[in-house]
């Protein structure tokens, strides 16, 4: 993995003014993906704009960890509804 795709989670604490135990339990919760190299945690940027959204979710939104899961679940079952409905349309398309 490379160094360069990676973002430190002390950098992250700083910039975006967060504790590091908001960092761990998002990991733990397995929102946001931490990776340890060297006995430094990283989150790679791929996972910059989810973490911003589960952010804004928790401090604009007064929105606990548990309703985040909750909200990213749903999100992924509807998303995953969308991707059946179109293949589905596709399919009636053949038989018009």
């Amino acid at each position: 993995m490379n160094l360069d795709e990676l973002i430190a989670t002390e950098e992250l604490c700083e910039r975006y003014s967060v504790e590091h135990t908001f960092i761990r339990s998002l990991n733990n919760s397995g929102l946001l993906e931490v990776i340890t190299i060297e006995k430094r945690e990283y989150v790679h940027c791929d996972k910059m704009a989810e973490f911003e959204k589960i952010l804004r979710l928790h401090n604009d939104l007064e929105i606990n960890l548990e309703g985040i899961e909750a909200i990213k679940h749903l999100l992924v079952k509807l998303s995953n509804l969308k991707e059946e409905n179109m293949a589905l349309r596709n399919r009636l398309g053949l038989y018009e």
